[in-house]
């Protein structure tokens, strides 16, 4: 009875049920042994008693078991991960591994097949079967895009049909963007079909109404730089904007000057527009008339400063163009720095030489006085040279006007041979008069022409064409209050002014009145 002292109290059962999981059950321990102690403990409580019996059974029934059959470690592991004996069998890591990469092979070899090149897919979700690829090449190739043009983007296998394509083609349908350029839309942004309507596309939308983008123009925008799409607001598309105002576009012209050319919004300041407006500055254009050039051609930020803007400088600095003179020939022609120049400077050379024996020195004058004469075709020379031969002139005579005056070679022929009848019928000048003055033909018949001529005889006055000619309406009524012509006032020939880029404009003055009329109140 000593060997049972230690478990008398009952409750240490209460306290600490598993006493008995850790002690008793032993090895030699038989069925006869662990009955004496359901014996001996009999007086006790009858809550007792059915706790030692319970022990007892477990006891027995645990070493009754034979040891031949008893687990392994490892046997017991790979019963319970759901080895082929579990009931709840699952396929191990590895297994779900191979059946993933089975299944990208299938898929790789489906791809293959139709000529897709696979190697940029890795690491990217694919779908888990062939037919849901196939329905993903089948749904591209309805929108127009090829092989090849999968290829060139093939991460756009990446993207579901029904979770990211049809609601962003839905969404862009919604705005306007028209299906007949859908297909190349694609082409150039394949990136956008990854967009989130809701998170990505419908807050830049929203931002290019902001910029006073008409809703009519948004989708033309977005057609003609689908790019735009990807941008982030708070990133180069506010930064570019706010640095054209701060160099003086005016805020009303910004979503003109977007619509015209949104790929500004694409553009960095510190690299592409910063760099040229300075280099514009530095041949002596001053800020705001680079800020007016941008507001009527903002294509030319698209101009590459490097390879084109520069080179083109100095290719008319090589054929004579004055360097104090290129502020002139860039603000006249601004397209002139984008062209492949270089080769239309020499082609144009070579005609006027050949057909007005117009010079090298010579060449320079007439660019600097019209640089659009680089885009002249030879047959619109040939046409006008022909034209003033038949008026009488002498070939020095017409190398001397087209100098002085190189429009003469672009203007319209018919308004010019009207001026010329007038001039010689009712004017009754001399050619010399016109080899003096050639800008007389630049000049309106009936709005200038005519009515000044009118007046002047009404007074009985003689004078040159320029004095007639080259001067406002106002200038004129005062001359015409004199009691003779005074030759100081003779006014050099028409050129070109910088400051009509510089002045301000009528809405500057009315937004400028708003203003102040605002800050009254």
């Amino acid at each position: 009875m000593k060997a049972f002292g230690g478990i008398a109290k009952p409750r240490l059962f209460f306290l600490h049920p598993e006493l008995f999981v850790l002690t008793l059950p032993l090895k030699q321990l038989n069925p006869p042994f662990a009955i004496q102690i359901q014996n001996v403990s009999s007086k006790r409580s009858g809550s007792v008693k059915r706790v030692h019996s319970s022990i007892a059974e477990r006891t027995y029934r645990s070493n009754a078991v034979d040891l031949s059959t008893s687990k392994s470690p490892s046997e017991y592991l790979s019963q319970k991960r759901g080895g082929p004996r579990s009931l709840y069998a699952r396929p191990s890591l590895q297994d779900m591994k191979n059946e993933r990469m089975a299944t990208r092979a299938r898929v790789y070899e489906f791809l293959q097949s139709v000529g897709i090149v696979p190697d940029e897919l890795d690491g990217l979700e694919l779908p888990v079967t062939v037919e849901v690829m196939r329905e993903r090449v089948d749904f591209l190739h309805n929108l127009g895009l090829t092989i090849e043009d999968i290829n060139n983007y093939p991460l756009v296998l990446g993207c579901s049909v029904k979770k990211n394509m049809i609601p962003v083609l839905d969404y862009l349908g919604k705005l306007g963007v028209r299906k007949s350029t859908s297909t190349d839309f694609l082409r150039r942004y394949p990136q956008v079909l990854h967009a989130s309507v809701v998170v990505d596309l419908a807050p830049v939308v929203k931002y290019l109404q902001g910029m006073d983008i008409k809703a009519n123009d948004i989708p033309r925008v977005i057609e003609r730089y689908p790019e735009v799409l990807g941008f982030k607001l708070e990133g180069t598309m506010s930064t570019s904007v706010a640095f054209l105002v701060g160099i003086g576009v005016a805020r009303r012209e910004i979503g003109s000057v977007l619509t015209r050319y949104p790929e500004i919004l694409g553009m960095r300041v510190g690299r592409v527009i910063k760099p040229f407006v300075e280099y514009l500055e530095s041949l002596g254009i001053p800020r705001l008339a680079v800020a007016r050039l941008i507001e009527k051609r903002p294509h030319l930020l698209g101009f590459g400063l490097e390879d084109q803007v520069k080179p083109n400088v100095e290719a008319l600095l090589e054929f004579g163009v004055r360097r104090e003179f290129l502020a002139s020939v860039v603000a006249q022609y601004p397209e002139i720095i984008g062209l492949e120049l270089k080769s239309r400077l020499l082609s144009q050379q070579g005609l006027l030489n050949s057909t007005i024996d117009i010079g090298f020195d010579e060449f320079g004058r007439v660019i600097e006085k019209m640089p659009q004469v680089v885009s002249l075709s030879q047959s619109s020379v040939l046409k006008h040279a022909s034209f003033l031969r038949n008026c009488g002139f002498s070939l020095d005579q017409l190398r001397e006007m087209v100098v002085a005056c190189p429009q003469l070679l672009a203007l319209n022929i018919d308004i010019m041979k009207r001026s010329f009848d007038y001039f010689q019928k009712q004017m009754n000048g001399d050619l010399d008069d016109l080899v003096e003055f050639p800008a007389f033909f630049t000049y309106g018949l009936e709005s200038t022409v005519k009515p000044r001529h009118e007046a002047v005889t009404k007074r009985g006055l003689k004078c040159s064409l320029g004095w007639l000619l080259n001067c406002s309406d106002e200038k004129f009524e005062d001359r015409m209050n004199y009691d003779f012509i005074d030759m100081e006032e003779m006014e050099m020939e028409p050129s070109f002014d910088m400051k009509t880029l510089t002045e301000a404009r009528q809405d500057e003055w009315s937004s400028e009145d708003d203003e102040d009329s605002d800050a009254d109140e």
